[in-house]
């Protein structure tokens, strides 16, 4: 007889309907503490429920049907804005649960129609409350990976990329957090890497302040800001979207020197990153007669470091253009400026 009166599963338009009941109960001083807390129960249930809808069980794969209802629901309404605003006031588990909800919902497709996208289009200011911002890691790294999971629309990086708000990365990046300062940077290079010709366009536009602010990070005293920016650096540069940028970074001398500097960090891993850089330089086979001749002034320095310079294992890649970029300078002949040391090297 127990079996008889078992509640039915609510639809998903119904868990949607519900989940918006609840969230405004997460506020603090909404009510009394003890009801607080039950309503905030309830929606971690209804939060769990929706992702065993997305993502299925043990027992069962997700249906397409009521993930596309669940979809069309989730963003009819204002429920991700009220979700996004809410976050604050939940435990991290429960965070954790929405974040896997949320990105699931990046990808369902009803109809055919990416609705997440349309519905970002059209509510571009939610981008700006998980952009970095707050001093509480746990809470940095869940707006983070929402943020991550938003720019996989085109629109949503654009954006970012278009306003002034991605010069915060620059102040994160360098957060002493370790926590803060990793996710601010894997955020900053989705947005310079997941769509390339947005990314491209963007580094055409800007090109003068970006890298005046990204030598900065190159430069930093702090060793996971240093390879974060030079390996972001060379995978940038080395996409074919970005040659025009690629050709005007490696014909700057200042920038040049930077990649000499990091080709002597004490950290093995950072001059690795610093030579795919570097090798972009003598590469060029319109180096600036200024350029020419540094190579030319630290020639022997150069060389002497190349001989000695190697991976742990053989990498026949790496092999073949360190002789390349040996080849280039060993063969190098003046262009007509005086020649002056780059004493650093």
């Amino acid at each position: 007889m127990k079996g008889l009166f078992k509640s039915r599963p609510r639809t998903p338009v119904e868990l949607v309907s519900y989940l918006r009941h609840l969230l405004p109960y997460t506020a603090p001083n909404h009510v009394r503490k003890s009801k607080r807390q039950e309503k905030i129960s309830e929606l971690r249930k209804v939060i769990h429920e929706m992702r065993t809808v997305l993502y299925g069980s043990d027992r069962s794969e997700p249906l397409e049907e009521p993930c596309a209802k669940l979809t069309q629901e989730f963003f009819r309404g204002d429920t991700m804005r009220m979700l996004l605003a809410s976050l604050p006031n939940l435990d991290p588990g429960t965070r954790q649960d929405i974040t896997h909800v949320l990105a699931n919902l990046q990808t369902q497709r009803p109809n055919g129609r990416c609705i997440a996208s349309e519905y970002l289009e059209s509510n571009t200011d939610l981008l700006d409350m998980l952009l970095p911002g707050t001093d509480d890691s746990e809470l940095a790294i869940t707006y983070g990976t929402i943020l991550r999971d938003f720019i996989r629309h085109q629109v949503a990086a654009r954006y970012i990329l278009e306003s002034d708000r991605l010069k915060r990365f620059f102040i994160y990046m360098q957060d002493p957090s370790f926590d803060i300062a990793s996710d601010a940077a894997g955020t900053f290079k989705e947005l310079l890497t997941r769509h390339k010709s947005t990314a491209a366009d963007f580094l055409s536009k800007n090109y003068d302040w970006f890298f005046q602010e990204y030598n900065t990070l190159l430069k930093s005293t702090n060793y996971i800001t240093r390879r974060n920016a030079v390996k972001l650096l060379g995978a940038m540069l080395l996409d074919r979207s970005n040659t025009p940028i690629m050709v005007r970074y490696v014909c700057s001398l200042d920038n040049m020197r930077i990649h000499m500097n990091l080709l002597r960090d004490s950290n093995k891993a950072i001059q690795i990153e610093a030579f795919h850089v570097f090798k972009l330089f003598p590469a060029n086979q319109k180096k600036p007669p200024e350029i020419v001749n540094v190579l030319i002034a630290n020639r022997s320095k150069l060389l002497r470091f190349f001989s000695d310079f190697s991976l742990d294992k053989v990498d026949e890649q790496f092999e073949s253009d360190k002789a390349e970029v040996v080849k280039e300078i060993a063969t190098l002949e003046l262009k007509g400026l005086p020649c002056f040391h780059y004493k650093p090297m």
